[in-house]
């Protein structure tokens, strides 16, 4: 059970050849077709468009951030400058973050938070974390927020909850704008929008729970992510700008779901004791305990409670003891979000379709080429004597951001999406420019 608990560099990784890779270009082509006008760019969204990685926001994530790479290929069609709300060099871990500092002798990794030049200002936490330094320019572009999604765009008193967004507000309007508002009346040219994973991504990592007071914990409904999607993007074109919107990836396909199967834990379970297996808990009720089956999906945050022995009974492997609700996303509720996510993204595929927008299929990119057929799972010992997948890493050691070599990927599906829609020959990025796993 050791091996397991401490053996998990929870990410998935690129596999790919990057001398035969589609995702970069040789040449750089000029832009050709639609005249469109990039001089200035608006990024909505949430930690994604922030450029968070590795449990946190801080500078040289914003700096690899998709917006800023998507901006500066904008420039060669004209584009302009693209500012950003970057913490300053003095305070350049940001909200703080995790880093990979070594590996046991076991060759585990060994995960270590960042608590050094933070732009905190203290005082009172705000429910979401503690208040972050302010950066409240008017001229901003990159409107990213970490923890946004679509019903909390509507919610005016949102930035009395989330500091990520109320270190963007001004003081007067913590409890009374709302993030559309926010967004709205930027005199942009073109813009993207990338939201929706967080209307479904916090009642997944907790297990199919929602948490108690939380009205954003849960999963919101099609009727309320419709209409407050369709004002998102009302508010955008208001102008007459053009742009691009992207679909929701798979969620439980990311290493936070997929990292821990049930398979390698019944094995460590079998090798126990024959007469264990893996059991979880499916409700509150006494009976609401089964086998868990392939489909079921055991969280990343389990990984140190697994086989744990309470009360001289192993965690997870017997009906008397089974992993918790918390620990485990099992198969009804993964299918419930399945199809949620699928009518948000026949939403979001169809407002781009009506207002003329690219649209980047985030689903199957994330499906497809960046994750189900290029990547493979190094969380198992051998890791310290192979770190090279590590560096080529897509996912941040979160199990759920990228690394900024996934966010050039993400780019990447965002600029084919231009090209498509409009006709231009925007330049790809090549990957290999960017890291993977910071390797100690």
């Amino acid at each position: 059970m050791k091996n397991l608990r401490n053996s998990y560099l929870f990410i998935l990784v690129l596999a790919f050849n990057l001398s035969s890779c589609k995702f970069f270009e040789k040449e750089d082509p000029k832009p050709v077709g639609e005249d469109l006008n990039f001089t200035k760019y608006l990024a909505v969204g949430n930690s994604l468009t922030a450029g968070y990685t590795d449990g946190g926001l801080y500078r040289e994530g914003q700096l690899n951030a998709y917006p800023y790479i998507l901006a500066q290929q904008f420039k060669t069609a004209g584009g302009g400058d693209f500012l950003q709300p970057l913490f300053s060099e003095q305070e350049a871990n940001g909200s703080g973050y995790l880093k990979l500092t070594g590996f046991s002798p076991a060759g585990n990794p060994i995960l270590t938070p960042v608590t050094t030049n933070l732009a905190l200002r203290g005082g009172i936490p705000l429910p979401g974390g503690p208040k972050l330094t302010k950066y409240t320019d008017v001229n901003l572009q990159n409107l990213g927020v970490p923890g946004m999604s679509v019903l909390a765009s509507g919610v005016a008193l949102y930035g009395t909850l989330n500091p990520y967004f109320e270190r963007l507000l001004e003081d007067t309007d913590v409890i009374t704008k709302t993030y559309r508002n926010f967004i709205s009346n930027r005199n942009h040219t073109f813009f993207s929008l990338w939201l929706g994973g967080n209307d479904v991504l916090e009642f997944a990592t907790n297990g199919g729970e929602t948490k108690p007071g939380n009205p954003f914990s849960g999963l919101t409904s099609i009727a309320d992510f419709r209409e407050n999607y369709n004002r998102l993007v009302e508010a955008l074109t208001a102008n007459g700008a053009k742009g691009v919107v992207a679909t929701i990836p798979a969620i439980t396909a990311i290493p936070f779901f997929t990292t821990i199967s049930v398979a390698s834990v019944r094995a460590l379970a079998k090798a126990a004791s024959p007469q264990y297996d893996v059991y979880i808990r499916t409700g509150s009720g006494s009976t609401d305990v089964r086998v868990a089956q392939p489909e079921d999906l055991i969280l990343l945050n389990a990984v140190g409670t697994i086989g744990r022995m309470d009360m001289q009974i192993p965690h997870g492997y017997t009906p008397d003891n089974p992993l918790l609700d918390i620990e485990v996303l099992d198969k009804e509720e993964a299918a419930e979000i399945k199809a949620r996510l699928a009518a948000f993204n026949n939403i979001i595929t169809e407002a781009g379709k009506v207002n003329s927008l690219a649209v980047v299929d985030m689903e199957a990119a994330f499906n497809g080429t960046l994750v189900a057929n290029s990547i493979l799972s190094i969380y198992q010992q051998g890791v310290a004597q192979n770190p090279a997948p590590i560096r080529n890493s897509l996912f941040s050691v979160d199990g759920i951001h990228p690394t900024p070599r996934g966010y050039a990927l993400i780019a990447n599906e965002f600029l084919q999406a231009i090209n498509r829609q409009y006709g231009t020959a925007l330049p790809l990025v090549n990957p290999a420019n960017y890291r993977g796993i910071a390797f100690p």
